[in-house]
């Protein structure tokens, strides 16, 4: 559903799979600037909401995911991940608990298929599922945090929020902080730890779950197969590599395009898939755009744990 915020004077619609809300509100570096001071919220309405209810809850989302929730306190945010049972990303959400219900938002049109599963794993345990996109909204604040509250608040929200700014400038700070999205940079055969998600999405001393010996194999045995990069991009070709487009080495293709956008000090940018052995000194092109790479996740992860295995 769109939101309301486009309403706003000088709110322009993004593009798939953000165009329910604003790309910006006609001052695109101004609105990065603003984002990281801080004193400003981004609209992220058009993420799915999904609550999960029960005293069963926590225990269960533990027994499921990558994420150790088994004792997760009130308050604290955390990310979580669905893996197949070959380690791949299926699903993805941030959440939070308050006592009571476990608060999950997940990407523009994937609650459904979120609730869809979970609801197959409950079995006899306590625990109800819901999508509550219609009454919840998500909305970013500085920092890359964010908050759910009242869809219906969103046209009213408190002044110390202060003016939002667009989407743009949020997936600007994203991009920067290296920090995918599931779905956007990620494929169907993606796995944790090609895209840096070790410790931040996937607890690394947790019991087994779904996909656990794939990641765990990778981590300690072998470098993964692909490796997320940030490119640097040329700043005087005057578009943005799209959306799974290719990212090529000497006329090779040799990876993929997750999601690109124009930081106020580092020019354009984007997060790309690229294998392994690809030299990280190489100048790619990214959708015909000439680009250097930034390492986010290391090439050779998981040698460093074969000496003490040996």
């Amino acid at each position: 559903m769109s939101s309301p915020l486009l309403d706003l004077p000088g709110a322009v619609g993004g593009d798939a799979p953000d165009h329910a809300v604003a790309a910006h509100y006609g001052a695109i570096s101004a609105e990065q600037r603003r984002l990281a001071e801080g004193g400003t919220f981004v609209d992220l309405s058009h993420r799915d909401v999904v609550t999960i209810t029960g005293p069963d809850r926590l225990t269960w989302l533990h027994s499921l995911t990558t994420q150790f929730l088994e004792n997760l306190a009130p308050g604290v945010p955390t990310e979580v991940l669905l893996l197949s049972p070959q380690g791949r990303i299926e699903h993805g959400f941030a959440g939070i608990d308050d006592g009571e219900t476990f608060w999950a938002h997940t990407e523009p049109g994937a609650g459904a298929a979120l609730v869809e599963f979970l609801d197959r794993m409950r079995f006899m345990l306590r625990v109800e599922v819901a999508l509550a996109t219609d009454e919840w909204a998500v909305i970013g604040r500085p920092g890359l945090r964010w908050e759910i509250r009242p869809r219906a608040s969103l046209m009213a929200l408190p002044a110390e929020l202060g003016d939002p700014v667009g989407m743009w400038a949020w997936e600007a700070e994203r991009i920067e902080a290296g920090l995918v999205r599931v779905g956007l940079d990620t494929d169907d055969r993606t796995i944790p730890n090609e895209v840096g998600l070790l410790g931040i999405a996937v607890h690394l001393d947790k019991g087994c779950y779904r996909g656990q010996e794939t990641v765990a194999r990778v981590h300690t045995l072998g470098r993964p197969p692909r490796r997320l990069v940030r490119l640097l991009l040329d700043g005087s070709v005057d578009h943005l590599p799209a959306h799974g487009t290719d990212v090529t080495l000497d006329g090779v293709r040799v990876g993929f395009v997750g999601s690109s956008a124009r930081h106020h000090e580092l020019g354009p940018i984007a997060l790309a898939v690229v294998k392994r052995n690809v030299d990280p000194a190489a100048t790619l092109l990214a959708d015909g755009v000439a680009a250097n790479q930034e390492v986010l996740v290391d090439p050779e992860a998981g040698l460093h744990v074969r000496p003490v295995l040996g």
